[in-house]
């Protein structure tokens, strides 16, 4: 439902800027302008027959009858609950509104003018120059309609200002965008901006009264069309005097539609807060496994959209493009980087699917291992030993994925990572998302002029080499994951309301894959994700939960070029472990030199993320309570079945009826039973501190 404030916002204009003559307004006007209130119903004609809106410059230089156009209000963007996150609100510009004088020279315009304006710049800071030219050039062309002379002010400033301004000068109200929660989601929603200047020189039909404004980036700009109005009309109506006679509001705007979006509030904010505490650059994103709803689409650093209202200076805008964190760069969805150790659970699948390995065979990893001329390292650079494949997830087991991925080989691996969604955009209306990568001999022949060998495919295999994908993938793919059979086409968008809240646009859960995948395997995958968090041994026991099963895969890889020695850390995955509703991916980039790990930086933030909405979480996940059905009895016994009294009124006791009530199975725990939590991380052998995740060391 759109918000009421646009109307009482537009209400308020309307009276300032825009409302009608009243009957009161007439009469007084006849003190003034010499007109009867009679004069003002019949058709205004001077001497000749001509109407006062045939008035010219050169025989009747102050008649006009002018036509301006009243800029809409752009409509609301909100979350999924309609909370604002995208708003109009009523701002205020100092306007220089001339007389009309009778016989005045151009110097002595221009010192009428000058004296308002020097006079407003102790008033104001944004004072907007001007020079002799445009106050003269104004008086002569468009004196009837103020200049604007300052920027945009606030209406808490304006009311105090307003009985500061001296003669000549006035308040003239404008709508302006509003962020109100500044620079939350801001490379989602994007800002708006002026579509242009006000025109100078002779009055044309239908002006607009003030700068109109357009989408620029993000969800603004991508769905400019539905959120710009319908604009309205305003005429003005001056005799030669110059005096005004009639203002008239002949249409009123229309508000532009609101776009509903499927992020939680309340959640985007607690995100954000994990990623500024938690990290100098990263990001995080929260989908919804079934409906394949993004709740949570977050990237540090971040900008303040309210810097570009109603317009940001080129200093400020060059300091945002300089700024070595790259604040404008939404690094949830634009960037690219090696998946890593997150790809791992791929790798799983595509062997447990095809039989390459089962649950319970082994292969034994060594602390490395020789394909070709290269030697690839267990991350630990100590063996595992023979170990299956969900000891192999847990500890992130290298040697493991290596041989494992080239039995599989790369195009089964792969192609199953494309239906998983990595390789191509999501589809979301996002405004610079990148594709990724997913190399093929084709992209191989092209850009390292050969096939994709073993050596590469034991990369590939640990989430390293030409393979690229954003946070954003990364989430999905857990969500094919944990939905097991489909990958859910990605929403950001919930509905589309008009102005007054009826839905004209609506986006449904649907699938976007099959995956085709056997749903034992993908039981076992799970079963090794789950350990990765909760079995005392696995790599990502900092993320655990007090209150539900997570399953995760911890990731660290080398990142940019060598020369920097610079590492970034994943953790993603999806809870609960039995009927997942939410999956997750958390990047942590890190510092040149910085000795990091997935383990010990991203997963943390996931805990500090979950833990705290905690209720939340569990009301979701709650598996459904048992329906009771009252059944009758047409001939209620002489006695009771039991020992017990019926109940009162003659009623027999209700019987308990297990139905399903959600559209996913649930294994309801039993009631004396606790969630599982988490163990002390322990370690399969000594390690180097457990500092260096995974893949750091692969060459």
């Amino acid at each position: 439902m759109v918000n009421r404030q646009i109307f009482n916002l537009f209400l308020l204009l309307t009276l300032v800027a825009a409302g009608p003559l009243s009957a009161q307004k007439v009469v007084a006007a006849k003190s003034s302008t010499g007109v009867s209130t009679t004069e003002l119903t019949a058709p205004l004609t001077a001497p000749g027959g001509k109407s006062a809106s045939d008035g010219s410059i050169l025989t009747r230089r102050d008649a006009r009858a002018i036509t301006q156009k009243i800029p809409a209000p752009r409509g609301q963007i909100t979350d999924r609950d309609g909370r604002a996150l995208a708003q109009t609100e009523v701002a205020y510009q100092v306007g220089l509104q001339y007389k009309a004088f009778e016989s005045a020279d151009q110097e002595f315009i221009v010192r009428w003018g000058r004296t308002r304006l020097d006079a407003l710049k102790k008033l104001v800071k944004n004072a907007v120059p001007k020079t002799n030219d445009e106050l003269y050039d104004h008086y002569r062309n468009r004196r009837w309609l103020p200049l604007l002379v300052s920027g945009q002010i606030e209406e808490k400033e304006a009311r105090e200002l307003e009985a500061k301004l001296p003669s000549g000068l006035i308040l003239h109200p404008v709508y302006r965008r509003f962020y109100p929660c500044g620079d939350l989601a801001s490379h989602i929603i994007g800002y708006a901006g002026s579509v242009g200047k006000l025109p100078t020189g002779p009055i044309n039909f239908n002006e607009p009264m003030w700068e109109e404004s357009e989408g620029r980036a993000g969800l603004e700009k991508l769905y400019d069309n539905q959120l710009t109005g319908e604009p309205g009309m305003k005429r003005l109506l001056f005799d030669e005097n110059g005096n005004k006679l009639l203002e008239e509001q002949v249409t009123r705007p229309r508000p532009g539609g609101t776009l509903v979006t499927t992020l939680n509030l309340d959640w985007q904010k607690l995100a954000e807060k994990v990623l500024r505490n938690g990290c100098r650059r990263g990001a995080m994103v929260v989908i919804d496994v079934i409906t394949g709803e993004v709740l949570v689409m977050a990237s540090r650093p971040s900008f303040d959209l309210n810097h570009f209202i109603p317009g940001i200076s080129d200093t400020e805008f060059k300091a945002l493009q300089d700024d070595p964190a790259q604040p404008l760069f939404g690094r949830a969805f634009q960037s690219a980087y090696p998946p890593a150790s997150s790809f791992k659970p791929v790798i799983a699948l595509a062997a447990l699917n095809n039989g390459t390995v089962s649950e319970n065979s082994t292969i034994d990893c060594p602390a490395s291992i020789q394909v070709g001329n290269h030697v690839f390292n267990n991350w630990s650079k100590t063996p595992e030993g023979p170990i299956n494949v969900r000891r192999a997830l847990a500890r992130s087991c290298n040697p493991w994925f290596y041989q494992v991925g080239i039995k599989v080989g790369p195009t089964a691996f792969l192609s199953l990572a494309r239906k998983l969604g990595y390789g191509e955009r999501s589809g979301l209306p996002l405004v610079g998302e990148t594709a990724g990568l997913v190399p093929n001999d084709a992209w191989m022949l092209k850009n390292e002029r050969r096939r994709i060998l073993d050596g590469d495919t034991a990369n590939l295999s640990i989430g390293q080499g030409s393979l690229l994908a954003s946070p954003l993938q990364v989430a999905q793919a857990m969500a094919g994951i944990a939905n097991g059979g489909a990958l859910p086409r990605l929403q950001l968008i919930s509905q589309i309301q008009d102005t007054r809240g009826r839905v004209v646009k609506v986006n449904v859960p649907e699938r976007k894959h099959w995956l085709g995948v056997d749903a034992k395997a993908v039981e076992v995958v799970r079963a090794g994700m789950a350990d990765v968090v909760n079995s005392g041994y696995g790599t990502g026991g900092s993320g655990a939960l007090s209150y539900t099963q997570l399953c995760g895969k911890t990731g660290t890889a080398q990142w940019g070029p060598k020369a920097k020695n610079q590492n970034l850390a994943w953790f993603a995955g999806f809870l609960p472990k039995d009927n997942p509703r939410y999956a997750f991916a958390v990047l942590y980039e890190g510092r040149p030199g910085e000795i990091i790990s997935g383990g010990h930086m991203a997963a943390p933030m996931v805990r500090n993320f979950f833990e705290p909405i905690k209720d939340d979480i569990k009301d979701i996940i709650a598996p459904p309570k048992r329906a009771l059905i009252v059944v009758e009895d047409k001939e209620p016994s002489a006695k009771p079945a039991s020992d017990e009294h019926p109940p009162e009124g003659g009623l027999p006791p209700a019987t308990p009826v297990e139905g399903p009530l959600r559209a996913l199975p649930v294994e309801p725990l039993h009631p004396d039973e606790e969630p599982p939590k988490a163990k002390p991380q322990g370690r399969a052998q000594p390690l180097d501190d457990d500092v260096r995740d995974e893949n750091i060391g692969v060459p």
